[in-house]
This record gives C-alpha cells, structure tokens and sequence, in this order.
C-alpha cells in the first residue's frame, strides 16, 4: 500500500517524531511504499492564503501553490497522522494542512446546488491516527468528547474519504507519563503499524 506519514511537531527530538520513526520503520518493514511528510521540517504554511480563500468555490481552484503536497495526497491509499494535541486539537500545522491541501478539486468537489459535496479521495483506504494528550483520558474522551477526532472522522473523513477506515492510537496524560509507558505505546504503535 502507498501510506503517507505526516509529522505534526516542531521538535526532530520530541516523543511525537519517535513515534512518527517508530511507525515508518514498521510499514516499511511490513513492505509499504512510505512517504514521508514532516510538515514543520519542510517549512509549510498553514494559513490560507487570501488567493485561495477568494478562490474556493471557483470551478478551477487553484492549488499549485501546494502542488507537492497534493500529489502526495492523491497517491496515498493510507495515511499516518501523527501529532500531540495541543488544547484538545490538532497542532495548527495540521489544520493548516487540511485547509491547503485538502481543497476543491483534491479531495472533493462542491455541489454547485448546495448539496453535499462530492468525495474525490476515493484512494485512501486506511488512516491512522498516532497522537498524545497531555490530560488523562477521563478528560480527553469523557469531558471534552475528542472533539479533534470527531472532526477527521464525522466531518473531513467523512467528506472526503468515505471509504477510509480510521483507527486511533492515543497515549493519554502525556505530561506524566514513565518511560516504561512511553516504551510500551512505542511498541503499541509498531505492532498497529505491522498491522496497516
């Protein structure tokens, strides 16, 4: 399978680019075609260009500004997410990476009616989310719902990729975490990755 791996952290030494390591090690040692996106490393930027917002609902969106990134997107039959939530949500990076590259004409189409839209990522099959918390899970899942993972698989997934399976891999209270837990969910993240 051609499986995207997107980083969502600024530091090379953080436990998120271990875990990013971690999982790109595994699917290509289970014989996946890897690509590498490191959002922060490749210098990308987030904000939505005036351009592009003026331009959303054109028929001929322009995204060439993101050419790179959307052909990485198009190829890609599975994705890898891996961040840390930051205030219950996903690093601005990331959103940013949904706003740009995730556009009109990539990965779905407007129904000039005002329907629903139309899903044009019909290639990805399979998304992995690998991400932390710093809050215990009590928290994250019971308190504030997730709301970061209701929005991929409710709103964008949904949207976009109706077919892609989503599964989530979370390590909760980040903050307070041993290294023997940081270890076991590294292991957690391999295992899942042999499994993609």
């Amino acid at each position: 399978m051609r499986v995207q791996a997107v980083l969502a952290h600024p530091l090379p030494d953080s436990f998120a680019a271990a875990v990013h390591r971690t999982a790109m090690t595994a699917l290509r040692r289970a014989g996946h075609e890897v690509t590498e996106t490191d959002l922060y490393a490749e210098g990308f930027e987030p904000a939505l260009t005036a351009a592009e917002r003026a331009a959303y609902f054109d028929a001929d969106y322009d995204a060439t500004a993101v050419e790179a990134l959307v052909r990485r997107l198009r190829a890609s039959q599975g994705l890898v997410l891996t961040y840390p939530h930051w205030w219950f949500d996903t690093p601005a990076i990331l959103k940013g990476w949904f706003d740009r590259v995730w556009a009109p004409g990539v990965a779905f189409r407007h129904d000039r009616a005002g329907g629903r839209i139309e899903p044009l990522l019909k290639d990805l099959r399979k998304v992995a989310v690998l991400t932390s918390f710093g809050s215990p899970w009590w928290l994250a899942e019971l308190y504030m719902r997730n709301p970061a993972r209701r929005i991929l698989k409710a709103g964008v997934l949904t949207a976009c990729a109706p077919r892609a399976r989503v599964d989530y891999l979370a390590l909760y209270d980040m903050d307070r975490t041993t290294a023997e837990k940081r270890a076991q969910h590294l292991a957690r993240v391999e295992d899942a990755m042999r499994a993609f």
